[in-house]
């Protein structure tokens, strides 16, 4: 790991910490709602593969941003939930959002880039931009 991506690392530690901080209480309950929006990311030598779990949310209510080589996911999830007890009714509603954003290595191509939902699941594929490469640059 290089020193660069110690200090990104660092860097990202904050508003990583304030978000799950911002999270409200409620969530903590057992719903099915999540607190949190993961996101397992791998690349290869061609593009970035994105997965991240959004249970609740439909396609219509996933907003995917991409810009260079940052990505932002957003969702807005409802939830309604309606339970009888004898003579009493209990009716629960929740409706919010969840969010994520992260920075890639390279540049994103999103002219190509694909985003499917399945089974709860969003899955990005990013393809890496052409001749965005790094290189040694020599000191003279």
């Amino acid at each position: 790991m290089t020193t660069l991506a110690r200090l990104d690392r660092i860097e990202n530690l904050f508003p990583e910490l304030m978000r799950r901080w911002a999270r409200p209480l409620q969530m903590l309950d057992d719903t099915d709602i999540p607190a949190d929006l993961r996101v397992d990311v791998s690349e290869n030598d061609h593009e970035y593969l994105v997965s991240a779990e959004i249970p609740g949310a439909k396609k219509e209510d996933i907003r995917v941003s991409i810009d260079g080589n940052y990505v932002s996911i957003t969702a807005e999830i409802k939830k309604e939930q309606e339970e009888k007890h004898g003579r009493s009714l209990v009716k629960e509603t929740y409706h919010g959002s969840v969010s994520r954003g992260f920075t890639l290595a390279s540049d994103v191509d999103e002219k190509s880039a694909v985003a499917k939902l399945e089974d709860g699941v969003l899955r990005l594929t990013l393809p890496k931009r052409e001749g965005t490469t790094s290189r040694l640059l020599q000191i003279q």
